[in-house]
């Protein structure tokens, strides 16, 4: 009998904790920010590296329209392709669960269009629908600029 309350206990336990690791896994570490938008509360250095990366991907860009600009479709491919999916492979799932499922949504779909640009460049697509390709994934980027602010905390 005590052995079946402590295992009805336990099971209780472990499920209570599931689902408050889904709960914060689904609406991260958040507050409301001060502009209307709402803050994903990070510490000092995990924000630096989502500014960092945010960073990385505008060089990109910047590097995909010169590829474009000058023909070369190597160079796009290249610039697309190192923040590509590969570059967020091995994000920290601490830092994973503060971030809010829309966010992390949109992140990583921003990461796959940059694989699929890399691969429609290295195909031989037209610069003009790279470029389109592009302006889809930067709509996301201001979607997400628009959404949210990284607000440094704990």
């Amino acid at each position: 009998m005590k052995s079946n309350k402590f295992a009805l206990t336990a099971v209780l336990l472990w499920l209570v904790t599931v689902v408050v690791f889904g709960w914060f896994f689904v609406r991260g570490n958040t507050t409301a920010g001060s502009d209307n938008r709402t803050a994903v509360v990070l510490g000092a250095g995990e924000r630096e590296l989502i500014l960092s990366e945010m960073r990385n991907l505008l060089g990109s860009v910047e590097g995909i329209l010169d590829g474009i600009n000058h023909g070369d479709m190597k160079q796009a491919a290249s610039a697309a392709r190192a923040v590509g999916m590969a570059s967020a492979a091995d994000v920290n799932p601490a830092l994973m669960a503060k971030l809010p499922m829309p966010f992390k949504q949109l992140g990583m779909s921003v990461h796959h269009d940059m694989d699929d640009l890399a691969q429609a460049a290295e195909s031989g697509k037209p610069a003009a629908e790279l470029q389109t390709m592009l302006t889809n994934t930067l709509s996301k980027c201001v979607a997400c600029h628009a959404s949210w602010q990284l607000k440094a905390g704990n």
